[in-house]
């Protein structure tokens, strides 16, 4: 009798194609396997008009989907690795993290020029306290403006010009197919991801062998172990998803190297730094990057962020 797996899964575009990316490489592994899929609202998707930074709280794109995975409803959830909080809830891990796609950000402009190429005062579209806080350290004149919605919503915006430029995560655009679209990728010297971004995240319920098995099909060792690492500097940080934290980790010939940054909102003060170490120990790097950033005033930074309300 072939087994049957409920894939827990946000209902917008860019989640179902990942839901259905992983039903379908499930199948591939496992050809008597039938994959069903359920999209489930998140607060996230529900209070489109406010920005997230003020919507506040963690998991704003996870916790009902996790919440279904606890109860028993769904098997699996996929998630984009970013949207995770650093901290998972009891009972549930991550079974697996699929290779990652390309994790940097994209600018997308009216013009077709990149980020030098905008007019002093330019308007720029984002829904993230990251990208905003990088954009303003390299460019003060710019005017960012709170961008919701999902990626044909802001692409809409973009083209009915109420902005000149947007940015959003290269991975959405190329797993979607609208690469076409892109002006620039920003470089990680120019704009740090965020944790986790361009990597999919499987979470289940611990003690599932069934599950596990399934999930750990679709590991990749090496994405695994960088993410790893990147969530380590996260939750050292005790940071959400909703302020300028990024890491962006590297392996390369069995060394982890990993640069993180902290910035302050109006991106007069960027924080940043990069440590190294084997790949075993990506999560011990994590840490102690995270360590180095609190004591160069990071904590304070972070303090502040907290007393606001992010």
């Amino acid at each position: 009798m072939a087994q049957t797996i409920v894939i827990g899964t946000r209902g917008s575009q860019l989640a179902l194609w990942q839901a259905n990316w992983v039903g379908g490489a499930l199948r591939e592994r496992f050809p008597d396997l039938r994959v069903e899929l359920l999209a489930i609202k998140t607060k996230g998707d529900k209070i489109l008009d406010v920005a997230l930074a003020k919507v506040g709280g963690k998991g704003l794109f996870v916790k009902e989907i996790e919440e279904a995975l606890i109860s028993g409803r769904i098997d699996l959830a996929v998630h984009s690795m970013k949207d995770m909080p650093a901290d998972i809830p009891e009972g549930l891990c991550i079974g697996a993290v699929p290779a990652r796609e390309n994790p940097l950000d994209v600018l997308i402009t009216r013009s077709g020029g990149g980020l030098s190429t905008l007019p002093e005062g330019a308007r720029v579209g984002t829904s993230s306290l990251r990208r905003a806080a990088q954009l303003r350290g390299r460019r003060p004149d710019l005017e960012i403006r709170t961008l919701r919605g999902n990626l044909d919503t802001r692409l809409r915006k973009l083209a009915e010009g109420d902005l000149d430029a947007i940015v959003l995560a290269a991975a959405g655009m190329l797993r979607m197919g609208l690469a076409q679209h892109v002006s620039e990728y920003l470089g990680a010297d120019v704009m740090l991801p965020a944790v986790g971004q361009g990597a999919l995240c499987i979470e289940m319920r611990r003690g599932d062998p069934r599950v596990a098995r399934l999930a750990a099909a679709l590991d990749d060792s090496a994405t695994h172990t960088v993410v790893a690492g990147e969530r380590a500097f996260l939750k050292r940080l005790e940071g959400g998803c909703q302020v300028p934290i990024a890491a962006h980790g590297r392996l390369a010939d069995g060394v982890f190297s990993l640069t993180g940054l902290v910035a302050e909102v109006d991106g007069r003060t960027v924080i940043r730094q990069t440590r190294s170490g084997t790949a075993a120990a990506s999560e011990a790097v994590g840490i102690q990057l995270a360590e180095h950033l609190l004591t160069l005033g990071a904590r304070e930074i972070l303090d502040k962020l907290k007393s606001e309300g992010h």
